[in-house]
């Protein structure tokens, strides 16, 4: 379990095709802290740690996770938010994130206002996935607040240190993006029979 709450930036340096598997090699300031078989959120997809070379470590990304995320249109020098699973004995400060991706979501525009940034994004509603007024949702792992939110949009304002600290300093209109919606709101409208 993940809180949106990013740690570090990564870099991809190396992209190896095996099959119908991509091999990412990430070079970041935490991968030398990092071990074998430990999960970590890449842009908001939960990878195992398949290998780690001192400043860089290797994930993999089977058929299914390419097709249903941003991983397979990634390329050598993307920038990837990287956050490490939750302690049992830390703080939640952002909300639950499990790192399952629901489904892509395009970013529409993005406008300075004041020091800070807005970003509008739309989704297929035909997904039936949900936001609410001031509700979480989480954009390529980072756990933000929405509003201005329908049923196929929403918008977020960053602020200055997220912009610096996280790869929506590169984000542009027309770019995909991970989308995991609140998974208390999948729960209950599930309850809901909707």
């Amino acid at each position: 379990m993940f809180t949106g709450i990013i740690e570090s930036l990564g870099k991809i340096d190396r992209i190896v095709t095996d099959q119908t598997n991509k091999h990412f090699c990430i070079n970041s300031p935490i991968s030398h802290e990092l071990k074998v078989d430990q999960s970590v959120s890449h842009n908001g997809v939960c990878l195992t740690v398949t290998k780690v070379e001192g400043d860089r470590h290797w994930v993999t990304a089977v058929d299914e996770t390419l097709k249903k995320t941003t991983l397979g249109n990634w390329n050598e020098g993307n920038l990837v938010n990287l956050e490490r699973c939750m302690i049992a004995n830390g703080r939640f400060d952002g909300h639950i994130v499990q790192g399952h991706v629901d489904q892509l979501g395009v970013c529409k525009n993005v406008q300075e206002v004041g020091g800070s940034w807005l970003y509008d994004f739309e989704y297929d509603p035909s997904s039936r996935n949900v936001t609410v007024e001031k509700g979480s949702v989480c954009i390529d792992g980072v756990s933000l607040t929405c509003f201005n939110s329908s049923s196929h949009a929403f918008r977020v304002t960053i602020i200055p240190y997220t912009f610096e600290h996280t790869s929506f300093k590169s984000l542009k209109p027309g770019d995909s993006v991970n989308l995991e919606f609140d998974i208390i709101g999948k729960y209950v409208k599930r309850l809901l029979g909707q």
